[in-house]
């Protein structure tokens, strides 16, 4: 369930950047610049208007989740994004398209909250980053799907309809998880083996931790500093391939494909293999810290040559580097996100995934706005060598905030 909203979640986020291909979409709400392509200050003025609701959607989020529970906080959160989702058929100009990109944004901030407190609720640690590394991959499904569906939508039915059915999934993925959800404890189907091997951590301290408590806290800032530092990373990738792939190699929304497909394809490897890695090498014998930080660092070490991607000519070149650093990038995020059940109690996993995701977002926000007129004045070469550089500042940030995982 966690896996398939997380691909709802990225196909609905997806779908504005691959109809902004399209130059009916741009002529009817006010996209188009006066050279015919794209105005990407404004398309940039978009996103980040998504990325600050998403900020704070987090932090909301968060906090509503761990104070009703995933069941029900999950509902809300969904429901206020698949409406936002369809609402873009209804945009006529640039102001009402950001309204809905805004409540959007706001909407999708509750699902990795969301997921990640499941998580934490049903599995025992040393399997949590593999599960976490299994949902994660939804997001790269997401992408996958996004261009085959959109296109397909978009071609025979038009941008308006290309909304609103997207929109619809999110429905009918909570039908399924009204029916099927519960907590381990109240589960009917769960047998007492299953239980015990669910709760076989040391016990976590039950003393509630107010939110304004985990401010304070160091690995609090850990978490949140990685992921204010990587996150934009990703959102250039969700953001501008296409256009990158367009104006760059001459690709047209069909044409981008299979780009597109090889690129989320190998990087649910990475999020899989990633959250693999470091659940293999605790089995074996290493400590949470070590592994964790270990696997990160191939991560963090695997996305640099992406600086190249921006400066080649040769779309598969480009496609074999954006892919390599994408899976990275997920390998990454399956084992930033287990930092936060390897370092907090259950009952507060959702208020600092919030809080973490809120920074995010923030970082996210400050790339698209800022990213837009880079690529608008300079092209996408900054933007690649930004990303190289990313995730080695941030393991080294993470790693004096949060020097041991085990304690």
């Amino acid at each position: 369930m966690l896996f398939f909203a997380t691909t709802i979640n990225y196909i609905d986020r997806q779908v504005l950047s691959l109809v902004a291909t399209d130059n009916t979409f741009l002529n009817d709400v006010g996209l188009m610049g006066a050279d015919g392509k794209l105005n990407k200050e404004l398309f940039g003025y978009l996103d980040a208007a998504f990325k600050g609701a998403y900020a704070l959607g987090f932090l909301f989020m968060g906090n509503l989740l761990d104070k009703i529970g995933s069941r029900k906080g999950f509902s809300i959160a969904i429901i206020i994004w698949s409406i936002a989702a369809g609402g873009h058929a209804f945009a006529r100009s640039i102001s009402g398209l950001g309204v809905f990109r805004f409540l959007l944004g706001f909407g999708e901030a509750g699902n990795f909250p969301a997921c990640i407190k499941t998580v934490a609720e049903w599995f025992p640690k040393k399997e949590r980053s593999f599960a976490t590394g299994v949902f994660n991959a939804g997001s790269n499904i997401g992408a996958i799907l996004a261009p085959v569906f959109v296109t397909f939508l978009l071609f025979n039915y038009g941008w308006k309809y290309t909304f609103i059915v997207t929109g619809v999934l999110g429905f009918i993925w909570l039908f399924f998880w009204l029916l099927i959800y519960k907590k381990p404890n109240e589960h009917p189907s769960l047998s007492a083996a299953e239980l015990k091997y669910i709760s076989s951590d040391p016990a976590e301290n039950s003393e509630k931790i107010p939110w304004i408590t985990l401010l304070g806290m160091r690995k609090t800032w850990a978490f949140a500093a990685g992921k204010f530092l990587t996150d934009p990373v990703w959102w250039i990738y969700l953001t501008w391939l296409p256009t990158f792939f367009k104006e760059q190699h001459g690709a047209d929304i069909k044409s981008m494909i299979l780009p597109m497909i090889i690129i989320y394809l190998i990087s649910d490897a990475g999020s899989i293999g990633g959250g693999w890695l470091s659940s293999h090498l605790i089995k074996t014998g290493w400590t949470v810290n070590k592994a964790r930080k270990f696997t990160m660092l191939i991560c963090a070490l695997c996305v640099t040559p992406i600086f190249f991607a921006g400066l080649t000519s040769d779309l598969w070149i480009a496609i074999a580097l954006i892919s390599l650093a994408a899976a990275a990038h997920q390998g990454w995020s399956a084992n930033i996100f287990t930092l936060v059940s390897d370092s907090f109690p259950k009952h507060a996993t959702a208020s600092v995934t919030g809080i973490g995701g809120t920074f995010g977002a923030i970082g996210g926000m400050f790339m698209a706005a800022g990213g837009g007129l880079v690529y608008q004045n300079y092209g996408p070469a900054p933007l690649f060598i930004i990303s190289s550089v990313a995730y080695l500042i941030a393991l080294g940030v993470i790693s004096l905030l949060n020097p041991d995982l085990d304690k």
